[in-house]
């Protein structure tokens, strides 16, 4: 383990991490809406946003699968000390980080039961550009319509088909990011 493995967490733990849940909150909430975050320096080739939202959601008991060149030494030193999540298999995860391309197939990733449609998989995806252009989404949290820079659509729209189960996601870009649950609608345009 490097010495910068063990920096970059949260300085003001309690505090962060409630401001952090609150954003991961809204923007799951309000689909397409973009929050900035502060607070985490994660190895590259993580976002500020993706180090944030992985201090806030996930802990020793929380799989999480990495993806592409997110499943780096300098990342999984950083999570083993800052989080102690254990890394597993896509299909094990109850978070998923990487790009959209290394996250491929996202039908390898849990979508939930019948009886346990919480027992899915959210994504957290590493995105290079984030704008409130692109889709259009429209379904709970969005009052009329809303639109998001997607990487794809035909993916969101197999994912809300089968809603209630789907799998959920977090797209991550510097320190910003914007939620896109399961029951959204996604539209090209």
């Amino acid at each position: 383990m490097t010495a910068a493995s063990l920096t970059g967490g949260f300085t003001a733990a309690p505090q962060q991490s409630a401001q952090a849940f609150r954003a991961i909150l809204e923007a799951m909430a309000r689909p397409g809406t973009i929050h900035l975050v502060a607070g985490a320096s994660p190895p590259p080739p993580l976002s500020v946003a993706a180090g944030v939202a992985l201090l806030t959601l996930a802990d020793a008991t929380t799989p999480l699968h990495l993806a592409g060149a997110a499943d780096c030494a300098e990342v999984r030193n950083w999570i083993a000390f800052h989080i102690g999540a254990p890394l597993v298999a896509a299909g094990a995860a109850d978070f998923a980080l990487g790009t959209w391309d290394a996250l491929q197939p996202v039908t390898d990733f849990r979508i939930g039961t019948p009886d346990y449609p919480d027992r899915s998989a959210t994504l957290i995806v590493e995105v290079d550009r984030l704008a409130a252009h692109g889709a259009c989404l429209t379904g709970p949290g969005i009052e009329t319509v809303s639109w998001l820079s997607l990487p794809e659509t035909t993916a969101f729209r197999a994912n809300r088909a089968q809603f209630p189960l789907g799998f959920d996601c977090l797209f991550t870009c510097g320190a910003r990011f914007a939620g896109l649950p399961r029951s959204t609608r996604v539209e090209a345009i």
